[in-house]
């Protein structure tokens, strides 16, 4: 079959205009979405006039995936079971950032981990969260980081339909310096959904210490609706490594976050066939629990309390309670733990996450 010139140059033109399109496609993903490296100084917001620590403090820690304000009205469509909700109303989200406050004052800790902090989100009126829920805390807790870890212009999923901003937070009363983002795994998928998709992540930040041992501090948040896949034994790995390059360094650590992994032990192993896909096994965190001090405790967390110890409540009106535990905090060896516990009955109508609570002595070192 022969082709005429005529034929042949509109074949060209079509092509080319095909080519053009797929062009402009990419070009506009990768501009519009979030490629953080493998490590990348994130600024600090520090006071000059917070304090340093002496070296030797007992320090209140808490950590709370905050649920980007949304409260527990919802049940979002990417819950467990397939909600119809899409996102919160605005007179929700200032009604949790009011109570993530009160409870913040109430337990009024040194240092604050927050995971699902929005910035620039549609669904949260394209609002930065954390600037405000610091307007809702007392000045003392003027020193800050965070870190991105869902980040893109425009996501085309039908439940969005717009802008994505969701970060990582660690706030302070004491002198914050150094910040860092860490990259984790991503979850295997195809090159375009990975764009859009949460990229995970680690934000570091040091607190200066007198007899310049800085203390470090981790905060994380690692991936659900993983499970089947190697992605986070391979983030488990990663944290793993950079706790232990400080360990190497002498520098005392505290590592919190909403790990998406179930407890080692004959508890954990209760909730594998309900965890829908979602959820890790004691499989990844173990390595976690084996070197380093876990909060809750491996005792703790397969006791005849380990309900006390439940951290996820999720947003589905067929649970009427907390049901497992997801969050943990971890410490290096050379502090010691005090008090601990995860607050449930002051914060269940809060986020479908409920926050841990642990003081720790530096001293012990």
């Amino acid at each position: 079959m022969k082709f005429s010139s005529g034929m042949m140059k509109l074949l060209a033109g079509t092509l080319g205009f095909v080519l053009t399109l797929v062009l402009v496609f990419f070009s506009w993903m990768w501009l519009s979405t979030f490629h953080p490296g493998e490590a990348k100084t994130m600024e600090v917001v520090s006071d000059g006039s917070a304090p340093g620590l002496s070296g030797d403090e007992n320090l209140k820690i808490l950590s709370w995936n905050v649920q980007y304000m949304a409260g527990k009205n919802y049940h979002f469509y990417y819950d467990s079971g397939s909600g119809p909700d899409e996102r919160p109303s605005s007179d929700d989200i200032d009604r949790t950032t009011t109570e993530v406050a009160r409870v913040i004052r109430d337990e009024n800790p040194d240092v604050i981990l927050l995971q699902e902090v929005d910035d620039g989100a549609k669904r949260t009126d394209h609002e930065d969260q954390l600037e405000k829920l610091l307007a809702l805390l007392p000045d003392e807790y003027c020193c800050h980081a965070s870190a991105f870890y869902w980040k893109a212009a425009f996501v085309p999923h039908p439940h969005i339909m717009g802008s994505v901003g969701m970060k990582l937070s660690v706030i302070s009363k004491y002198r914050m310096v150094d910040g860092t983002r860490y990259r984790l795994a991503l979850k295997p998928d195809n090159f375009i959904v990975q764009q859009f998709d949460l990229k995970r992540a680690v934000l570091e930040v040091r607190l200066p210490t007198d007899n310049g041992d800085d203390l470090t501090v981790f905060n994380t948040h690692l991936s659900a609706f993983a499970h089947g896949t190697d992605t986070l034994t391979k983030q488990v790995n990663k944290i793993d490594r950079l706790l232990r390059e400080t360990d190497t360094e002498g520098r005392p650590w505290i590592l919190g976050g909403d790990f998406n992994l179930l407890p080692p032990g004959e508890k954990g192993d209760e909730y594998v066939e309900t965890r829908n896909g979602v959820y890790g096994d004691e499989r990844e965190i173990k390595v976690l629990f084996d070197n380093y001090q876990p909060v809750p405790t491996y005792e703790e967390v397969n006791g005849d309390d380990n309900e006390d110890w439940f951290t996820h409540f999720p947003n589905n009106s067929e649970v009427k309670e907390p049901d497992k535990t997801i969050d943990y905090l971890f410490l290096s060896d050379g502090t010691r733990l005090g008090e601990h516990y995860v607050i449930q009955e002051k914060a269940l109508e809060i986020s479908d996450h409920l926050p841990v609570v642990a003081e720790v002595s530096l001293a012990a070192r």
